[in-house]
């Protein structure tokens, strides 16, 4: 094996320089007076000397290596990974956007303010909320919030001691982590095995042996396993009749624009994730948004300022004693605000409710095309996901929805979410989102179809897979446990 400071250092020679800086004009003596001698080096530190076009080829190189949504199909179920419109981009880099700063004078900065007070208002309209407020910076985030209202409405109401918060079996994890950060306690309901919906017979025996300290259910409707609870309005009914509340977990979202609202259901609070409904950049850990929307009577406890309007023009507005307060510096994640906006503004209503009906459409055609070849876990009509199980491929050949995902790399995509949600075995959890055209899922097919094959006639491929990728299967549990993330000069190491 070479060092990795042989792989890293090989390039430049001594000399050569991408830009030369002008001479520091800080004394010496003055430099060493601010920062702390000890913080100081001794010695320059041991750094290539490259050109300007040694830097962008390496750069442009390890980028091109990514996988993205604007490179290949990106079927992250419950990710909506649908492809984000350069017009966005290109609105949220407009001068009056992108150059303003949150702390100017309302009157310099009409038009941001505008924009964020019409997007709460096409947010309130589409999920059937009374308001909308656009402080949190992700879905998590959107959830800690709504649950922080909800306790809010609560403690105002002398029911502070309400501290349960109900979490289907089939919930994103950060439901029951956003509920501990908010000091509630998560109690699991179960799924029907029959419907993929909540078992009623469960949820009512949690009701009646805690109706007291009921704060609230946290709900995904379509759920994780792609399937809309038909039973949503008495399950609405139930949780009210304790002094609950219904919380929305907006991450499906792109199933229901146009067709239904949460609202409308029986929901009291919903989230919005607007990096997965409204087509803005997502991954990575950033950027975000996760607007929460909030019913008429937990408007008051929402984080301020709002945006408002008056004969003067557009403002922001404290709401009042019984807010939360602040959940973010500044008024939300601008850039991703516009970039929503566009969004939302470029489908108009009838373009909302052909994206779900195309995501649809999309995902029961996958569905279908892959019935023959893998389990499928819940063979009704599905929404805009479904969940296929490698459960065949592991009794029969040994092959379980890892390597499926790993083979997958090999064909130029990306692989579905494995192994969630946790009640299906070998989960494979497929979301095409609307996007995608039907060249692309027939291609899809096809590979999923060769894997299948495989599985049964030469295994070992798809076990040791991928093989076409710049880096091959690793040691997932080594890394996790052990990771190396810092390099020293003279570690060995691979390429």
């Amino acid at each position: 094996m070479r060092s990795v400071e042989s792989l890293i250092f090989e390039k430049g020679a001594p000399g050569r320089r991408a830009a030369t800086m002008t001479a520091m004009d800080v004394p010496a003596a003055s430099l060493e007076s601010m920062v702390p001698p000890s913080m100081l080096r001794k010695e320059p530190a041991p750094l290539p000397e490259v050109s300007e076009i040694e830097i962008v080829r390496h750069y442009t190189h390890l980028s091109q290596r990514n996988f993205g949504v604007d490179t290949g199909f990106y079927p992250l179920g419950s990710c909506t990974m649908k492809y984000n419109p350069k017009i966005n981009e290109d609105m949220a880099v407009l001068p009056g956007f992108a150059r303003i700063h949150p702390l100017q004078p309302d009157s310099t900065v009409q038009g941001a303010i505008q924009l964020v007070y019409e997007l709460e208002h096409y947010l309130s309209e589409i999920s059937g909320m009374t308001r909308v407020t656009l402080q949190p910076s992700a879905g998590a985030h959107g959830e800690l919030t709504g649950l922080m209202l909800i306790k809010a409405y609560h403690e105002h109401n002398g029911q502070g001691h309400r501290n349960i918060v109900l979490i289907p079996d089939n919930a994103h994890g950060t439901n029951p982590a956003s509920a501990t950060l908010a000091d509630y306690r998560s109690v699991e309901v179960k799924s029907d095995p029959q419907t993929g919906g909540i078992d009623m017979a469960h949820l009512k025996a949690l009701l009646d042996a805690n109706a007291a300290n009921i704060a609230a259910i946290m709900m995904t409707n379509p759920n994780t396993l792609g399937l809309f609870d038909s039973k949503v309005a008495e399950i609405a009914t139930l949780v009210h009749e304790v002094g609950g509340q219904l919380y929305y977990d907006g991450a499906n979202a792109n199933a229901v624009l146009g067709i239904t609202r949460p609202g409308d259901m029986g929901f009291d609070v919903v989230h919005f994730n607007l990096h997965k409904t409204c087509s803005t950049p997502h991954g990575g850990g950033g950027p975000g948004a996760g607007p929460i929307g909030v019913k008429e009577h937990l408007v008051p406890f929402l984080p301020g300022p709002m945006p408002a309007q008056n004969e003067q023009g557009y403002f922001w507005e404290d709401v009042g004693p019984l807010s939360i307060g602040k959940m973010r510096a500044n008024k939300g994640n601008f850039g991703v605000l516009v970039r929503a906006y566009t969004y939302i503004r470029t489908y108009g209503p009838d373009g909302l409710l052909h994206v779900s009906q195309s995501a649809i459409l999309n995902a029961n055609y996958l569905k279908h095309a892959l019935a023959s070849d893998y389990e499928i876990a819940y063979p009704q009509t599905c929404q805009h996901e479904f969940v296929a199980t490698a459960e065949r491929q592991k009794e029969e050949h040994d092959v379980t929805a890892l390597d499926i995902a790993k083979r997958l790399l090999d064909f130029g995509m990306y692989a579905p979410t494995i192994y969630f949600p946790l009640i299906v075995h070998e989960a494979m959890m497929i979301e095409p989102t609307e996007t995608e055209t039907r060249e692309t899922l027939d291609y899809f097919v096809g590979v999923m179809r060769q894997i299948a094959g495989e599985a049964r006639t030469n295994p070992e491929i798809v076990k040791t897979a991928p093989h076409t990728t710049p880096v091959g299967r690793l040691d997932q549990a080594l890394a996790a446990r052990k990771p190396n993330l810092r390099w020293t000069q003279g570690q060995e190491g691979t390429h």
